[in-house]
């Protein structure tokens, strides 16, 4: 081994804004928040995920690559359309319904993740 993981960073136009959004729909908490940087967890010391500010940040375009993903989140979920409503009751949308076990889904910022069952 080399190191431990630390966090995994999301570049976006609004960190606080975008980490609030993902703290809702995983059950974590804004354990930092700075207008530039902000992180969500499960708690202060243990390993997160980052929302860094970007000035020309740009969404990726999914699924045509025009503007790549290059990274993103799967959630495992229970209820398909439960999820859906409630995410986007929070600011995000649905982008395809694209098979029986996941769908893509985009936060406020376009970033596409997935949304899965097993």
């Amino acid at each position: 081994m080399i190191g431990k993981l630390h966090g995994f960073v999301i570049d976006c136009k609004d960190p606080i804004s975008l980490s609030k959004f993902y703290a809702e729909i995983l059950g974590f908490t804004v354990v930092q928040a700075e207008p530039d940087w902000s992180v969500i967890g499960d708690a202060p010391d243990r390993p997160g995920i980052a929302f860094q500010l970007i000035e020309n940040y740009q969404a990726p375009i999914w699924p045509s690559g025009q503007v790549p993903t290059q990274a993103h989140i799967d959630i495992e979920i229970e209820d398909f359309e439960k999820s859906v409503a409630e995410i986007e009751r929070l600011g995000g949308s649905l982008l395809s319904k694209s098979s029986d076990i996941f769908w893509v889904c985009a936060d406020p910022e376009g970033h596409p993740f997935c949304i899965f069952k097993h």
